[in-house]
């Protein structure tokens, strides 16, 4: 059997699944289908032409490698193919986007055939993606008088590769299609269980929403076939959670425009809108493919003849209905005048904030890739021919404000700033470029990763980055056969590029399936850092991290920069005293429900939380910064104080020493190079040269709360309210109630403890339960199943050292073992305890589940509709999120507790000790102690 004929059957198993052949990245089937061309008579001829055209992925694939080299032989002459000119082999090298494509076109340009140098010259002038190599060849070429070289980076100066494309569209006409009411999680547009697939955007693209929806787009784009289908967050926030490439790739392949003719699935400039707008790190994703992403503000709250907002009987805000968005709308968008108009000219409202002069440089562009490479193309040119880039891109929005400190990421970003005017200090609002110091990948998104990878033509990680991961929580829970034909490869890819990663392709050291954001928050070891992962919970407890697409991440990974606007803050402290039987996990959710009771609104959506933490260690920190991603918040800070940091840094230490003894460290010394780096801010701080980062006394912030952690007298849980009559207030995160709401009555059917929101003190709190609970009845019996899965193998470990994991094994009836992990989800569960692998397990919905309809308690993160249960025909499944006590304690007695047994169950435990930062004294190094 060859290759070709393994693709045929392929195609065959795929057209019985309605879809197309799959998109060809290995060279070695790229050369068969050659083969066949050059034969006049194969009998396999024309459909190998059409794969090989219209079906081969650009970038650095194999199969690009081969296809660009068959190019060039039909441009030279030394291949004749009829429905392969030359002039149109040149036009597939200019949509291959870089690494051999654009290796041939340098050879063509720089050759000695003058007229095939010219025309390969004026493809170069439309190519962005060129690496330090492909510069330092042009400039080598201009340097020694090649005229075709000369012009090339004449071009480049110009940005012509920018300036020759047709500006954005004056006017847009667009048919409303309403995806959902509330806030739409991008579990809607991909979900998590359909995760394996997502490198195969036309299969994945079949998950999105339902396929009611997507007969129902299809129909609308029918009807209007000059409009463009903007999918809608009625009454809510478009894309709330993760951060997902793959949920704008798929609405993009549904109401979207192709990007090239020749690159099959791969559509850019998505509409996509809501009520409350955009989530940030969505609206981040949106700008990578050139899409719009809208505003709405079609509902407001309704106000009395006093001004004040009125509540229904909920107590939640009325809203009132400026203009209707309902499905089959048709409306039209200006972009010029930046206004959202009614089919027949009623302006509705200002969109302004879609329309900035960046974003509308990425929708001329087909996306954020295309300018970030171009103004670096740009600035190579213009110091290489010794002129003056000409203006071409908007300038900058620098903010500066005299006599105004600086926030702590005001602070970062200023000190991390590449390219602002020299002697500026920038506050919010301007849009810097910065280096990022850490770059995480996770499993689930990295195989998109590594495909934005070769797109873009990258093929080593940049030097800037002192550290980058790619880890393997999210598959962790099952070896199936999709993980297994999947995670090697991924693995392999990028161990290649420079990764530190969990799997070793050499099999050296043992399977990782550490939480990644543990992971990152262990290698972070500057509270000055810049990091940027795939996830939307990439929220470290030092520096601040900003979760990402998984093209952001190969952009970070790949130039070692990224480009935002510095975020506003909001500034977290806290007053009174955290009563001994409550947990850390209590005062996060209080942190919520407060701020909302202070000001009404979310004034942490799209803003950095700056939490005035002082006292916790990194590791316990984290609950609060990884919590923010549902707050809806851009990023966090901990402002710690100096002998906090210097613990944080001395445990990062010791667990970065730990993947060194294991054998992760790689050739480059990425590991021992943060262990360097963490001694070196030790030293700082210790000296006094550079004590923790704060704020200024002067900084201005969007809002400040103050969390009393004196009216937290009871548990918290944050509900998804499933059956609230407003749709819009459901799964939620905004919803948050003691546990004496539930009158000790709400039957539980399974408990979990896992995921980022745990670290080693709650699995020791599990074991000292279990204990007091044995030692008070003489037995251990569990009402509910009980799901244990601590975040990493280094907790394990510590865990067994301190003699805590004998007390789990003691109590547990399943124990993963990685010699023979499962092959497959456990479905049904029994009433016992589960200690299963590291990783993200039921957190992810991709692989583990709830049964349907089940009331699951748990410290996860998510509690969107069918993330970690889905409905059942009888009743909707709710993901209840609370503190790993309250959670045991629900699985001991197959339903909430009442305060009264909780405060019994917990008593003598040391639960996570938390008090606001006192007032500096006199021999304090920092602001704040």
């Amino acid at each position: 059997m060859s290759l070709y004929t393994d693709y045929l059957t392929e195609i065959e198993t795929r057209k019985a699944e309605g879809l197309h052949p799959k998109p060809i990245e290995d060279g070695a089937l790229v050369e068969e289908l050659i083969t066949q061309i050059e034969d006049a008579e194969n009998a396999y001829r024309k459909d190998s032409l059409e794969f090989f055209i219209y079906n081969t992925l650009p970038g650095t694939t194999s199969a690009a490698g081969v296809k660009a080299a068959f190019l060039k032989k039909i441009i030279l002459g030394e291949a004749i193919v009829p429905e392969i000119t030359p002039a149109f082999a040149f036009e597939l090298l200019s949509h291959m986007k870089g690494g051999p494509s654009v290796d041939v076109l340098l050879d063509l340009a720089l050759g000695k055939d003058a007229d095939i140098a010219a025309q390969a010259g004026d493809v170069l002038k439309t190519q962005v993606f060129l690496y330090d190599a492909d510069m330092e060849r042009l400039k080598d070429a201009y340097e020694a008088g090649n005229p075709v070289a000369k012009a090339v980076l004449e071009s480049y100066a110009k940005a012509e590769f920018f300036t020759k494309l047709p500006d954005v569209e004056e006017e847009v006409k667009i048919v409303t299609y309403i995806a959902a009411e509330g806030d739409i999680s991008t579990d809607l547009l991909s979900p998590g269980n359909q995760a394996h697939s997502r490198s195969d955007r036309e299969l994945h693209g079949k998950c999105m929403i339902s396929p009611e929806a997507q007969a129902e787009i299809e129909a609308l784009k029918a009807k209007h076939p000059d409009a463009r289908v903007m999918l809608i967050a009625e009454k809510g926030t478009m894309g709330v959670g993760s951060s997902r490439m793959s949920g704008v790739n798929n609405v993009a392949l549904w109401t979207g425009k192709k990007a090239s003719p020749y690159v099959p699935f791969v559509n850019i400039a998505p509409v996509v809108a809501g009520t409350n707008g955009i989530s940030p790190i969505f609206l981040t994703t949106v700008g990578v493919t050139g899409g719009i992403g809208l505003d709405l503000k079609n509902w407001v709250k309704k106000v009395d003849e006093d001004g004040k907002v009125m509540l229904n009987n909920d107590g939640n805000p009325i809203l009132e209905q400026k203009y209707s968005v309902e499905t089959g709308t048709v409306l039209k968008i200006n972009t010029k005048e930046k206004a959202l108009y009614s089919e027949d000219g009623e302006k509705l409202a200002d969109v302004a904030s879609a329309f900035t002069p960046a974003k509308v440089e990425f929708m001329k562009a087909g996306g954020s890739y295309a300018v970030v490479f171009g103004k670096k193309l740009q600035t190579f040119a213009a110091e290489t021919l010794g002129v003056e880039a000409t203006p071409v891109y908007a300038a900058s929005k620098e903010v500066v404000i005299e006599g105004q400190g600086l926030t702590a990421v005001e602070k970062i970003f200023n000190r991390n700033a590449v390219g602002v005017t020299p002697g500026k200090t920038l506050h919010a609002g301007s849009d810097v470029r910065v280096k990022v110091n850490i770059v995480g990948s996770q499993d689930t998104t990295g195989l998109m990763t590594a495909q934005e990878l070769e797109a873009m033509a990258a093929t080593v990680i940049s030097p800037i980055v002192d550290g980058a991961y790619q880890s393997g929580c999210h598959t962790a829970s099952v070896w199936d056969k999709k993980a297994q034909a999947n995670i090697p490869k991924l693995m392999s890819f990028m161990n290649n590029f420079g990764l530190i990663t969990a799997r070793d392709p050499k099999h050296v050291y043992h399977s990782m399936t550490d939480v990644i954001h543990k992971v990152l928050n262990d290698i972070t070891v500057s509270d000055w850092d810049i990091i940027v992962g795939g996830d939307s919970h990439t929220r470290m407890s030092k520096g601040v991290a900003f979760g990402a697409d998984s093209g952001t991440v190969a952009l970070a990974l790949a130039t070692g920069e990224a480009t935002m606007p510095i975020p506003e803050s909001v500034k977290v402290t806290f007053k009174g005293e955290m009563k001994d039987y409550m947990d850390f996990r209590d005062v996060v959710h209080a942190t919520q429900a407060q701020m909302l009771q202070q000001h009404g609104d979310n004034v942490f959506q799209g803003r950095v939380i700056e939490v005035h933490i002082g006292t916790l260690l990194a590791d316990q920190a984290f609950t609060f910064t990884d919590w923010t991603a549902e707050m809806k918040a851009k990023a966090s800070i901990c402002i710690s104080n100096d002998d906090t940091l210097i613990g944080s840094l001395e445990l990062a230490k010791s667990r970065i020493q730990v993947m060194i003894d294991k054998g992760m460290d790689n050739e480059a010394q990425t590991l021992q190079g943060l262990i360097d780096k963490a001694d070196k801010r030790i030293a700082e701080i210790t000296s006094g040269e550079r004590p923790a980062l704060t704020p200024d006394d002067s900084a201005k912030y969007f809002a400040e709360v103050v969390v009393d952690l004196d009216l937290i007298d009871e548990p918290m849980i944050a509900d998804p309210d499933v059956n609230n009559a407003d749709p819009s207030r459901r799964y939620t995160h905004d919803t948050i109630r003691p546990v004496s709401y539930y009158g000790a009555e709400k039957k539980v059917d399974l408990g979990f403890v896992g995921s980022c929101m745990v670290h080693k003190g709650d699995m020791k709190i599990v074991a000292q339960m279990l204990k007091n609970l044995e030692a008070e009845t003489g037995k251990v019996e569990f009402k509910a199943p009980l799901v244990v899965a601590a975040p990493t193998y280094n907790i394990i470990d510590e865990l067994k050292a301190e003699g805590d994991w004998e007390i789990l094994q003691k109590y547990s009836g399943f124990e993963f073992d990685d010699m023979m992990p499962k092959a497959k989800a456990r479905t049904e569960y029994e009433n016992i305890l589960y200690l299963e692998r590291p990783g993200c397990n039921l957190c992810m919905g991709n692989q583990e589940k709830a049964a349907k309809g089940d009331t699951v308690l748990a410290t996860s993160t998510r509690l969107f509709q069918g993330r970690v249960v889905e409905d059942s025909a009888e009743k909707k499944g709710e993901s209840l999120l609370a503190s790993t006590p309250v959670v045991v304690l629900s699985a001991i007695l197959g339903r909430t507790p009442s305060a009264e047994e909780y405060k019994s169950a917990v008593k003598g435990i040391d639960l996570t000790k938390f008090a606001p930062p006192l007032e500096k004294p006199g021999t304090a190094r920092s602001v704040h102690f």
